[in-house]
């Protein structure tokens, strides 16, 4: 098993163990060296027993809601994420689907799936979220050149986000 500093990542696995789901957690410590430099890697592989495709899985923490002006459905990444995730797709085959999934602390009185897909742990509340990369990269828009960030519009997010649970489910 991987050590999991960040909390998110290690909500997400504990969610993961707690419905029995298969996983393997990828060493992220070390990037993987190509011709052309590194590349980022994802945090899980996900093979539920009940479905024929595998996920690959890169999760972004955020707090629900975020910042001083309390917003909600944060779900920027970077470019190199997106290129990374989209490498990684490409090298395990159709097979294998790549998603992001959205580890949302939940620290207001509104929550990001609904209450019986919530997940304790420890001592904390987290909503887990999901969407295809095909669906990420279709619909995302830069953000930030500076910081090489991207999003997709809250409203567009909500209709393609769906508890990260629906995804291992056939």
């Amino acid at each position: 098993m991987v050590r999991r500093v960040n909390h998110y990542e290690a909500a997400f696995e504990s969610y993961l163990r707690s419905l029995r789901i298969p996983y393997v957690g990828v060493d992220e410590a070390k990037r993987s060296l190509l011709q052309e430099g590194s590349i980022k890697s994802f945090d899980f592989i996900v093979s539920p027993t009940t479905g024929r495709l595998s996920w690959l899985v890169d999760v972004k923490g955020r707090r629900f809601p975020s910042g001083r002006r309390r917003q909600y459905w944060k779900n920027w990444t970077t470019d190199e994420e997106l290129r990374s995730l989209s490498y990684w797709q490409t090298q395990f085959g159709p097979d294998f689907t790549a998603s992001f999934v959205f580890a949302y602390h939940v620290v207001g009185e509104f929550a990001p799936v609904p209450l019986e897909h919530l997940y304790r742990f420890r001592d904390q509340t987290y909503g887990f979220t999901a969407v295809r990369l095909e669906d990420y990269l279709a619909w995302s828009r830069q953000i930030s050149p500076k910081w090489s960030t991207v999003a997709i519009s809250s409203p567009v997010f909500r209709r393609l986000a769906r508890p990260a649970a629906a995804l291992f489910q056939p």
